[in-house]
């Protein structure tokens, strides 16, 4: 699926810089925020820690960082990635980054105050390439210490489903601020894994019933592009044996 260059966009970047740059790659979680604000066309973003290994991990991986945004246009994030300092210096200065494009196809809930996907209208799911699904939730702080003991076994039980590409744990802030990507080769197994009898469907119950989410939000996207490498491999480019990426970073 092609999208034309005044059509809006979503975009995800993962970088990882060498161990030397850590404490740089930590300080640009806060200097970036104002070439951000002021950048051209981008109407949403949200600069993110990243978590050890694939999975939500409340120790950060200070070598990786993330960059969330949502555009006006095609047209202003091509221009962005080309021109802009901050996409400069993770080019020049990070050991290795991957960046997808991407289309809502469903979405509910808020993030930060408001749904930053409203303005799009959802595209039609893809047919046979892989689904996008991002979770976030900003956990109440008297209900960390359950979400923490409920993580364990949700993530071993999905680094075991056969269809998960690979998936990386992000965050606004420790422990309060999560969310997870999550690259899945077809929606139905995603679906059992969500809703199934498993261990993430209890958490799902359980957040309902014990609310411990003050704010949350879900969406499935549809890639239309992607670029660079995520542990050594273009998770949409290839199709990589079950989890290689995540198996080796373990």
């Amino acid at each position: 699926m092609n999208i034309a260059d005044h059509e809006p966009v979503v975009a995800f970047t993962l970088a990882r810089y060498p161990r030397q740059e850590s404490v740089r790659a930590l300080a640009h979680l806060g200097l970036d925020r104002w070439p951000l604000a002021h950048t051209p066309g981008l109407q949403f973003w949200r600069l993110l820690g990243v978590g050890q290994g694939c999975v939500f991990d409340p120790h950060a991986d200070l070598q990786r960082y993330a960059l969330f945004t949502i555009w006006r246009s095609l047209e202003d994030l091509r221009r962005f990635e080309s021109t802009s300092a901050v996409m400069r210096r993770i080019y020049q200065r990070s050991e290795e980054s991957w960046t997808v494009h991407m289309l809502p196809v469903s979405w509910h809930g808020k993030w930060g105050g408001h749904d930053p996907l409203q303005r799009f209208v959802a595209a039609p799911p893809p047919q046979t390439d892989p689904w996008i699904i991002l979770t976030r939730a900003t956990i109440r702080p008297g209900r960390v210490q359950a979400f923490l003991q409920a993580v364990p076994a949700v993530a071993e039980q999905l680094l075991q489903q056969q269809t998960l590409l690979h998936s990386v744990g992000v965050g606004e802030a420790p422990l309060f601020y999560q969310a997870t990507l999550s690259i899945w080769s077809t929606l139905p197994p995603m679906k059992q894994f969500a809703y199934g009898p498993t261990a993430h469907a209890d958490v799902i119950r359980r957040t309902r019933n014990e609310q411990w989410y003050k704010e949350e939000m879900f969406a499935r996207f549809r890639p239309l592009a992607s670029y660079g490498t995520w542990d050594g491999i273009d998770p949409l480019g290839t199709r990589p044996e079950y989890n290689a990426g995540c198996i080796k970073r373990q």
